[in-house]
């Protein structure tokens, strides 16, 4: 259940609660796709990162290494070792990215695994079927993601799709937690608004998933193609449709400017894979911009990757040697710079809580926003 707190503007601050704790927003969540954070990071570790929430994938679960497999084990929670809120994501859309070859009907989609090959097929009730059996705290409606730009009438009817498949959702939802084996019988709901980049398609959808009193209310199909710009508009132009009372949150978004942005205008949840990917890649965020370690002045640099940071791996390391283990390919690597970005995405949605709280975050607004854009150049 979502509790509004307080607004600054747009902004909003709130918590929610569910059946595996309460998580304050807005908020960040940390990717964990196949029941794990790429770069050898564990569940304790998520709690040193100050992590809330985390988030796995329907159809990566499903595939590999198979829900029904990880409900004999438990579920999520017990297969992971995480306790606190996990959300899975529909499979939507791995569906629509990954898939070679797909056939879209409004019974499902079928398709071939991108693993071996086999033809799957996935509907709503065959979704919400994976999700119970994984026992998620939240489960995600099944949508059609369309990759911008799109035509207009495609984009009409993914949305239209998306409606019937989400009243599928909702009553198969409905029945597999009332059943007796149920891994999570409390398990949450969102639906997933669509419309591409048309707001009318956008605001209308909006305004007819809001009549079905969801759990949460997802704004899908942003981040896909489009301008920046582009995702501010829409936000800016659906938002207001969206219930004031429902946690609002915007998929697979994104950079710390991004999640500015979205803030801003109403957003109260994020998740992206952008802070472990980078970090991979000896990509470091901090608050004046982004430390690329490949490069050859880091080589001898004794500096804490971010002198401001108070993570463990700023505390215990330099850049030296941090570029030494990503140009080693040593996994530690990996793991220390997946930490550090973590731990700073994390921090960084409490510094915009504390500023929500004190009635500042047009001023933190104001003052982050060029510091992150760039990258750091001492």
């Amino acid at each position: 259940m979502y509790t509004l707190i307080k607004n600054e503007g747009n902004a909003r601050r709130g918590r929610f609660a569910t059946v595996h704790g309460t998580f304050q927003t807005p908020a960040f969540m940390n990717v964990a796709t196949v029941a794990a954070i790429k770069g050898g990071v564990s569940a304790a570790d998520l709690e040193t990162l100050h992590c809330q929430v985390m988030l796995c994938n329907t159809y990566h679960l499903h595939v590999r290494t198979g829900d029904s497999v990880i409900k004999e084990l438990g579920g999520l929670h017990r297969f992971t070792g995480w306790q606190g809120p996990i959300l899975t994501d529909s499979g939507g859309f791995q569906v629509f990215s990954l898939a070679k070859l797909r056939r879209i009907k409004d019974e499902g989609v079928t398709f071939q695994s991108h693993i071996d090959g086999r033809t799957i097929f996935m509907g709503p009730e065959e979704s919400m079927h994976i999700q119970s059996n994984l026992g998620s705290t939240i489960a995600m409606a099944f949508d059609e993601c369309v990759e911008n730009p799109a035509k207009y009438d495609y984009a009409k009817a993914a949305c239209e799709r998306t409606t019937r498949w989400l009243l599928r959702c909702k009553e198969e939802h409905e029945r597999l937690n009332a059943l007796c084996d149920a891994v999570n019988p409390r398990q949450l709901l969102f639906g997933i608004n669509q419309g591409c980049t048309f707001d009318g398609l956008r605001i209308r959808h909006m305004e007819e998933i809001a009549k079905l009193d969801l759990d949460g209310y997802v704004i899908g199909g942003l981040a896909v193609g489009e301008p920046n710009e582009e995702m501010y508009r829409i936000l800016s132009a659906v938002l207001p449709y969206a219930p004031q009372n429902k946690i609002r949150y915007l998929m697979g978004v994104g950079t710390p400017v991004d999640i500015l942005e979205g803030v801003k205008r109403g957003i109260d949840l994020f998740d992206c894979v952008m802070p472990t990917r980078n970090a991979r890649h000896g990509h470091l965020f901090t608050r004046d911009g982004v430390i690329n370690l490949n490069n050859a002045k880091y080589e001898k640099d004794l500096r804490a990757p971010d002198p401001a940071c108070e993570c463990p791996v700023c505390r215990g390391h330099s850049r030296a040697y941090l570029r030494h283990l990503i140009k080693a390919k040593e996994v530690l690597g990996l793991r220390l710079c997946v930490m550090h970005n973590l731990f700073f995405y994390n921090t960084l949605m409490e510094e915009i809580r504390a500023a929500l709280d004190e009635n500042r975050f047009e001023a933190f607004y104001s003052d982050n926003l060029p510091r992150l854009s760039g990258r750091r150049i001492d």
